[in-house]
């Protein structure tokens, strides 16, 4: 079972904001477990503090806004992109302006600092939003799309394409996180000079310069508004004729446009406040597109407290019911256990299979048969005990009887044919043989029914 992340210490960083052109300070804290990305922005009276999540996104032009009771702090895309790189779940962000500094337009200062401070494990389990099924956000009007696909880890796959002699398909992949540090975090953002004019017109890129930006020429403007343009943004001249890019130091990748475009996608995904289990396909993505698919993400987690556990038949079970009989007392056809495919420190993952020859339905109802909701709590609490059992030595000398429930609730009925994956997990240590859990039972995806539990472990063979 991995666990939860944060920084094993504190880092502080200073830079120009791209688009405010302030000198900021921004430092970087760990944070306790279940905490999240919060930002606070230092310099405001009362200190507010946002959380990093992708329904506070309030803008995605040129870099992502997020805002709170009319607090805003932008151009968090690459910070975010690095934390989540180096697997931190927990990390309180201060800055003194209303962005981060933009560094030299890439992760690679952030992702340097993360590994001089060092990160740490936490005692609480790590929350993966596991993908299941296809999930894809489209737009028709720019060609845009983003598709998450299951896989058993983390992945991206980004390409680009833009209507340029310069700069026209490029592609880049992330297989594993353990790539980013090398592979991607020295990618720097890039502009058109066709589109800086109406940047500067919009109030933004104040501190854009060289070293900070890839700057791409490949429209041809009369030499006066390339030399305006250039004396806008502090840099030599440069000949009319002369397409490409105009750099300060030379391309880290042929393909870094394409690389800083995954670290965007990383960053903007980030928002979804749990780490993912997926491959994603980005085909020319941005800030806007990205949101749109972790805000469509945030939904699904909300109208789902807990996702269904993955349950795959061609594993071999932790517990098998010979395992099981040992454990528990109960026989048939009070035995509602088949099977447990999954333990941890606080958590365990048990399986029921519903046949139609369950003694229960021939009264329950015959013409109708349904599982009586009681037997889901008794399914929930037998599977729960056999987690408590697992916390001891000689488990087969104890019994855990149960003391309390509570916050039951049915919200789908269950019939033969059905597979029961049943979820329990500690809501807190066990103390002095008490222990509270937390119960919920799937079918398939869908959350059936649920409840909270006290109980008591007793040595009494």
């Amino acid at each position: 079972m991995q666990k939860q992340k944060t920084l094993a210490t504190s880092f502080s960083m200073q830079g120009k904001g791209l688009h405010t052109g302030l000198d900021i300070q921004i430092t970087f804290h760990p944070a306790p477990e279940n905490h999240g990305y919060k930002i606070k922005r230092v310099d405001l009276e009362g200190e507010p503090v946002i959380d990093a999540v992708a329904e506070n996104v309030a803008g995605t032009q040129r870099g992502t806004v997020l805002s709170k009771n009319g607090i805003q702090v932008s151009t968090i895309e690459h910070a975010m992109a690095a934390l989540y790189a180096y697997e931190i779940d927990n990390c309180l962000i201060e800055v003194n302006a209303p962005e981060f500094p933009i560094l030299d337009g890439s992760s690679r200062f952030y992702s340097e600092e993360i590994q001089k401070a060092g990160v740490v494990e936490q005692s609480a389990p790590k929350d993966y939003y596991i993908v299941k099924h296809k999930i894809e956000v489209k737009d028709e009007e720019t060609g845009s799309s983003l598709i998450i696909l299951p896989d058993d880890k983390f992945s991206v796959n980004v390409l680009i394409s833009f209507n340029s002699p310069v700069l026209s398909n490029q592609f880049a992949t992330l297989n594993d996180l353990s790539e980013f540090p090398a592979e991607l975090a020295a990618s720097r953002t890039f502009v058109f000079v066709r589109e800086v004019e109406m940047l500067l017109q919009n109030n933004l890129i104040k501190g854009g310069d060289l070293d900070n930006a890839i700057v791409i020429y490949d429209q041809k403007v009369s030499q006066e508004v390339l030399d305006n343009l250039a004396d806008k943004l502090s840099i030599p001249h440069k000949d009319v004729q002369d397409l490409g890019y105009i750099n300060n130091k030379p391309l880290v990748f042929d393909n870094e446009p394409a690389r800083h475009k995954l670290i965007d996608v990383i960053g903007d995904l980030a928002l979804i406040g749990k780490p993912i289990r997926g491959r994603v396909i980005a085909t020319r993505p941005g800030h806007k597109i990205n949101n749109q698919l972790a805000r469509m993400i945030r939904k699904e987690i909300k109208l789902n407290e807990v996702q269904a556990p993955v349950y795959d038949p061609n594993c071999a079970p932790v517990m098998d019911i010979n395992r099981i009989r040992e454990l528990l007392p109960h026989r048939y056809p009070f035995l509602l256990v088949d099977k447990i495919i999954e333990i941890g420190g606080n958590y365990i993952v048990g399986v029921k299979n519903i046949t139609s020859n369950e003694p229960f339905f021939t009264g329950h109802f015959p013409q109708e048969p349904v599982m009586p909701g009681v037997l889901q709590v008794e399914a929930m609490a037998q599977t729960g005990g056999l987690l408590v059992l697992n916390s001891v030595d000689e488990p087969e000398r104890y019994s855990t009887y149960f003391m309390k429930i509570d916050g039951v609730k049915f919200r789908q009925k269950v019939v033969p044919g059905d597979t029961l994956i049943l979820r329990l997990e500690l809501l807190a240590p066990i103390r002095r043989g008490i222990s509270t859990m937390k119960g919920y039972v799937f079918v398939g995806d869908k959350l059936v029914s649920e409840a909270e539990f006290m109980a008591q472990i007793v040595k009494n063979k």
